[in-house]
């Protein structure tokens, strides 16, 4: 079977950590690496607000190239979108034959990913989609995959979860209406050891702010 040569979407979160436990089970695809839009005046993950240097860190420790698209701050759509198409263009040329998103049911995103990809030569592909989420993150914690939250929305969540791990006691502490996988927003994390790892990506916890209506909690590397 022919593999094809596939980039990753990387949040630094658990979702994009499973995918990619998922595509390296598929035997038609050539995992080549992982990209990540990053803010440049801040130079972290946006929404997630993990740190660059843990970006290269869980890199290494997943041992795959990490290609890193800067995105300005602020940002209009306009030059969001020519940065990303650049970016597209040149992984093209290099050979890539698919883009992987670790996205779950929402059908908007789904569409966006799609229409951004449209024409460029690269397939969008999802190995998660559709999963259950309740069992999808049972899953994830009986396999070890070890992520903690670094950002949640508290007019969903209560405020003391922010920074706490992903594992059941945060499960039956969520809200009923909450997604257990937080796929409507509720939270976002970051994923530091599992099946996916060769080995843990250290780091600390450190102070936990509220800002623009979220809650951060800032991760160092250990």
């Amino acid at each position: 079977m022919e593999k094809k040569k596939t980039l990753l979407s990387w949040s630094s979160g658990k979702d994009s950590a499973w995918a990619l436990h998922a595509l390296r089970q598929d035997p038609a695809v050539e995992l080549a690496g992982l990209f990540c839009t990053v803010n440049q005046a801040f130079q972290r993950v946006a929404m997630h607000a993990v740190r660059v240097e843990l970006l290269r860190r869980q890199a290494e420790a997943l041992e795959l190239p990490l290609f890193i698209v800067e995105i300005p701050y602020p940002c209009d759509n306009q030059d969001y979108a020519a940065r990303m198409a650049a970016f597209v263009a040149r992984c093209r040329e290099d050979g890539v034959e698919q883009m992987a998103f670790g996205d779950l049911f929402l059908e908007d995103v789904r569409r966006y990913r799609e229409e951004n990809l449209a024409g460029s030569g690269i397939a969008p592909v999802f190995p998660l989609w559709g999963l259950p989420t309740a069992e999808l993150a049972q899953t994830m914690i009986a396999s070890g995959l070890k992520a903690r939250l670094t950002c949640l929305d508290p007019k969903k969540l209560p405020r003391e979860l922010a920074g706490q791990d992903f594992g059941q006691t945060l499960l039956d502490a969520l809200p009923a209406d909450a997604d257990p996988c937080g796929e409507h927003g509720e939270f976002h994390s970051f994923a530091w050891d599992g099946p996916m790892f060769r080995r843990p990506v250290a780091h600390r916890v450190g102070e936990t702010v509220e800002r623009d209506g979220f809650v951060f909690t800032d991760l160092l590397p250990g």
